[in-house]
């Protein structure tokens, strides 16, 4: 009923392919003919959401259920977005133009929590009411997941059900509960009980929480019998068995990773302290080198794409890395189809590697040192050294690579200026190391890009006790590293807005009553706020002050070991005092092995079989 009046608005927006849907590979199920409607939201623009494997693995599971249908809806940028409340219409799936209130179930992805006020801004624009509380019995059943659904406690006064942990199997469990409670005719609280029977989910109606004189929280417990004490999270043992989508919608328009995304393996042994995804994630599970040729060549067949992604937290870990590249350069090379190495370690094994993928063209390699000296390195747990770093540049130097990205933090627990004029002399050295290669053996164009994102400390890691530095701490830190990298040339230095890594710690270690700032925030017009040209630090601090709340609480204050952290009752399989243990030898600068040289005991040997280092 909408098509004519959102024709019209494509015709006088920027980038109208992000709303008209219809891409190729795309699932066009009829709405009739299926039991449950699940409208899949990204919380960000259509070319962040399109880059995103996970939505793509969730849709095309969702749509094989012949009984499901998903459509996707994204956040619509300021011009769609004036255009939509001007001629009164909602925010619509891409596939069928459905309003978000017609579907059963509403489902985001939480990446990034500074994504929490496109929430909120794309619920009202779909005509859902924003908190739980207020939502009637024809109102969709709002859930959400993802890594940040971890500490789902900021959200708890919007979502209705959080699932935590892996989706693939997860998904399909959830939708057939809401699907048998919808025949029941029984009342939407029924539902939500029904639901926290499902692993991993979590439903905040169920629980409640109290709190000391000083803010801490002092007791979270369920409020019925439904409810379990600790949500523990899904997993799937088995990435082989597990499903992949062998079409994936190929967008009309750039995105910002147009390639082919092949998961190569799940999870990560190295235990980095800073790192919420590699203790999230684990135990590491990886696909078979079969399975992964069989994969490739359907997905470069069926969408044409010629850029494939091995993706995973560390590709340079992957047993058959080597073996896998070469089997699809002999599979792909006649398609001139390119192969890239995100997330690469420095202590990976990649000349090898490098010397296959380099032949149909180079893209800008990856590294992250993460510290400037080997001091600060132990204290993460990153496990490399400076030798590593050089050795491996070199190699991409000789190989042609002429571009290298390093990506470094600032603001970690028992950081030095000294560590920071680190990072400058580690610069100069991959510079250096790019003008040791013979003038006429080397590529032109050196580019180093240094990047220094502010450290956010996070739930389920060892830092997670640890304060974030101050703003003005920040600041100063930032102008001293920017003046060291200056004086070095072919060399770019990045830093990411002090007041949104800010803003990012309270939401990541928030409880409950950080729900309260975030309503008061989208009222007072925050939204999209991962977009530097539209976040509004001043007005989140308004919000702050009028709800009476101090955001330092949250993201400077050093938590005690006793104290009860508002994700505490998530089993995400790794105990705290595992962390514990790893935040006293990070005081230390101890490091600690990786999970491949013998188990370190980080809880998940409780659950048999579902670690292979473990047993």
């Amino acid at each position: 009923m909408y098509s004519e009046k959102i024709e019209a608005m494509l015709e006088k927006v920027q980038k109208a392919p992000r709303y008209t849907g219809g891409e190729m590979n795309t699932a066009l199920k009829s709405w009739e003919e299926t039991e449950l409607h699940f409208a899949f939201c990204f919380p960000d623009t259509y070319e962040v959401a399109m880059s995103h494997l996970g939505m793509k693995i969730l849709y095309a599971i969702i749509n094989q259920q012949e009984w499901s249908l998903c459509e996707r809806a994204c956040m619509p940028w300021v011009d769609m977005m004036a255009l939509m409340q001007e001629e009164n219409v909602p925010l619509f799936s891409l596939e069928n133009r459905r309003p978000l209130n017609e579907f059963d179930v509403v489902g985001f992805t939480l990446q990034y929590e500074m994504s929490y006020s496109n929430i909120l801004a794309m619920l009202k624009l779909g005509n859902i009411p924003l908190r739980r509380t207020e939502r009637g019995e024809n109102d969709p059943i709002v859930v959400a997941g993802g890594p940040c659904a971890f500490n789902p406690e900021p959200l708890a006064d919007v979502i209705d059900a959080f699932m935590v942990g892996d989706g693939e199997e997860q998904i399909v469990e959830l939708n057939q509960v809401i699907r048998e409670w919808k025949k029941s005719g029984e009342p939407r609280e029924a539902c939500m009980k029904r639901l926290a029977s499902v692993r991993g989910v979590y439903v905040p109606s169920l629980y409640d929480v109290s709190y000391n004189e000083d803010g801490t929280i002092a007791s979270f417990a369920p409020n019925c019998p439904e409810a379990p004490e600790r949500v523990l999270k899904a997993i799937v043992t088995d990435l082989d068995a597990a499903f992949y989508p062998e079409k994936i919608p190929v967008p009309y328009t750039e995105i910002i990773h147009d390639r082919i995304m092949l998961e190569i393996m799940r999870g990560c042994t190295r235990g980095c302290r800073f790192c919420e995804a590699g203790m999230l994630y684990r135990p590491v599970r990886e696909r078979s080198l079969e399975r992964l040729v069989e994969l490739a060549e359907k997905l470069e067949a069926s969408t044409g794409y010629e850029e494939m992604s091995l993706s995973s937290l560390s590709s340079g870990d992957y047993t058959c890395l080597a073996e896998l590249i070469r089997e699809l350069m002999k599979r792909l090379n006649e398609k001139r189809v390119s192969i890239s190495l995100p997330s690469l370690r420095i202590d990976s094994v990649l000349k090898e590697s490098l010397e296959e993928t380099q032949k149909t063209r180079k893209t800008s390699l990856t590294f992250a040192p993460e510290a400037g000296t080997q001091r600060l390195r132990d204290v993460i747990n990153k496990g490399v050294t400076e030798d590593d770093l050089i050795e491996k540049v070199s190699d991409a130097f000789q190989g042609g690579w002429s571009s290298v990205k390093l990506y470094f933090m600032m603001g970690l627990p028992t950081e030095t200026y000294e560590d920071l004029d680190g990072i400058a002399d580690l610069a100069r050295k991959v510079v250096s190391a790019y003008f040791a290669v013979p003038k006429e053996q080397r590529a032109k164009g050196l580019r180093v890009t240094c990047s220094a994102s502010v450290f956010v400390p996070k739930p389920f890691t060892p830092f997670q006790w640890e304060p974030q530095d101050s703003l003005s701490v920040v600041q100063d830190k930032q102008l001293h590293l920017r003046d060291a990298l200056r004086k070095i040339k072919g060399v770019n230095f990045n830093y990411h807005e002090s007041g949104l890594s800010y803003l990012e710690a309270c939401f990541a270690r928030g409880d409950r009553r950080m729900g309260q700032v975030l309503l008061k925030a989208f009222e007072k017009g925050c939204m999209l706020d991962g977009w530097t040209e539209h976040f509004k630090y001043d007005t989140w601090m308004e919000a702050f002050d009028e709800c009476g709340i101090d955001p330092a609480f949250y993201a400077y204050r050093r938590r005690e070991k006793d104290e009860i952290l508002p994700w505490d009752f998530i089993d995400s399989g790794i105990t705290k005092e595992f962390l514990w243990r790893e935040k006293e030898k990070a005081d230390r600068a101890q490091v600690t092995r990786d999970c491949r040289q013998g188990c370190n005991g980080c809880g998940l040997q409780r659950f048999k079989g579902v670690c292979s280092f473990c047993g």
